[in-house]
């Protein structure tokens, strides 16, 4: 028996779940597939998904005019979600950019203030004595200095945004279907989407929005040029006792004297297992995950102890009053395109792809999933604002 339905969005993380929401809210006969979240990483054979986390870092700024669109266009509307959807995903606790002091060898903090100042974002310069003096938590060193954006960043919950998107698509009429889609292919004048349960769908066109996993061979007609690294990140455990010290903390994202040392670090923030972490990422190199299956492997391995001490080693520097802290690690990836920017288009006449977060799509996906319905409605994106740079690349 086939199910039958006009669109078909595979991937219900940020972007799929978003898409789904917009194509729902355009008409009806709208699925969006997509298991929930594992409750055993380690024993769980099937896909993951890298927005099971609790924080990541939302910010206006950025140098490149493609993405700060897509940033700007997506955190206008986080409240209109979060109050349609009763789910509360944003917190607004700024982001703060240090690097090596203007005028130096690093023209990393310059590119940042005249991307501020270009977007016309409200921003404070701040040097290195009154960095010390303002986020006592934090250890710069001297020479560098600081762009503090107060004011819409701070970080994003993932695991709540899906929950709010998938909430909403269902409310505008979206079915929510929660298996995996094992294989897509086209058939007859249509697309079809059969999952793991056996369970067979139709659709005249279909999202292929799997992030890491859309380079699974069975999803997409052609093979996308779709680099998948796998990324560890680091968890400094807080006892609620302690947390006062680190009050006021802002998103951080630290450019030193060593580039490999770069990093993006979250503020306190409370997890499921009722711990208070803070959270560190930057791998100092990449380990290139070539198909499916090692994407699968990755998650369950849970990280890299290499990288978690070499996040270990940032910390003990940049936070020294948590040098001692309970330390853990998880795993998660990044999916990367050959032009930096996410693919958005169509593989086949009736199957098309949306994904390449390329490292900085989580604040972005309600703005990409925008986009992505809009190519699955109307056949192309309409919106000519971004010109045409989110082009998939195909390897054959």
């Amino acid at each position: 028996m086939v199910e039958r339905f006009k669109f078909v969005v595979v991937g219900r993380g940020m972007m799929g779940a978003a898409a789904a929401r917009y194509l729902a809210l355009q008409g009806d006969g709208v699925a969006v597939i997509g298991p929930d979240e594992p409750k055993d990483w380690t024993n769980h054979q099937g896909v993951f998904a890298s927005h099971y986390d609790e924080a990541r870092i939302t910010r206006t700024i950025d140098s490149n005019p493609v993405w700060a669109r897509l940033a700007n266009r997506s955190i206008a509307r986080y409240g209109e979600i979060a109050t349609e959807s009763g789910v509360d995903f944003y917190s607004e606790v700024g982001c703060l950019i240090v690097g090596p002091k203007r005028g130096g060898h690093d023209p990393y903090v310059g590119q940042v203030e005249a991307a501020a100042r270009q977007l016309g974002v409200s921003i404070e310069l701040l040097s290195d004595a009154a960095l010390k003096a303002r986020f006592r938590y934090f250890d710069f060193g001297t020479d560098c200095e600081g762009v503090y954006e107060e004011k819409n960043a701070g970080y994003v919950n993932p695991r709540r945004l899906v929950e709010a998107q998938s909430i909403l698509a269902e409310k505008a009429g979206a079915t929510v279907i929660r298996r995996t889609a094992v294989s897509v292919r086209e058939e007859g004048g249509v697309a079809i989407v059969t999952t793991d349960d056996g369970s067979v769908y139709s659709a005249e066109r279909v999202l292929i929005a799997a992030g890491g996993f859309s380079i699974n061979e069975n999803l997409l007609p052609r093979r996308l040029d779709l680099k998948v690294n796998g990324r560890t990140v680091a968890f400094f455990e807080i006892p609620d006792e302690e947390l006062d010290a680190y009050a006021g903390m802002p998103s951080l994202i630290h450019q030193p004297d060593d580039p490999s040392d770069h990093i993006y670090l979250l503020p306190p923030v409370r997890y499921p297992d009722g711990k208070t972490y803070l959270k560190i990422g930057g791998d100092p190199d990449d380990l290139q995950l070539e198909t499916e299956p090692e994407i699968r492997a990755w998650f369950r391995r849970g990280g890299r102890l290499t990288t978690r001490d070499h996040l270990h080693r940032i910390i003990t520097g940049l936070v020294p009053t948590l040098a001692d802290a309970p330390l853990s690690m998880a795993a998660c990836v990044t999916s990367f395109t050959p032009e930096n920017y996410p693919a958005i288009g169509f593989a086949s006449e009736r199957i098309a792809v949306l994904t390449g977060g390329c490292g900085a799509a989580a604040k972005s996906s309600d703005e990409i999933g925008r986009i992505g319905a809009e190519l699955i409605q109307h056949g192309r994106i309409l919106d000519d604002a971004y010109g045409d740079v989110f082009g998939p690349v195909f390897r054959d």
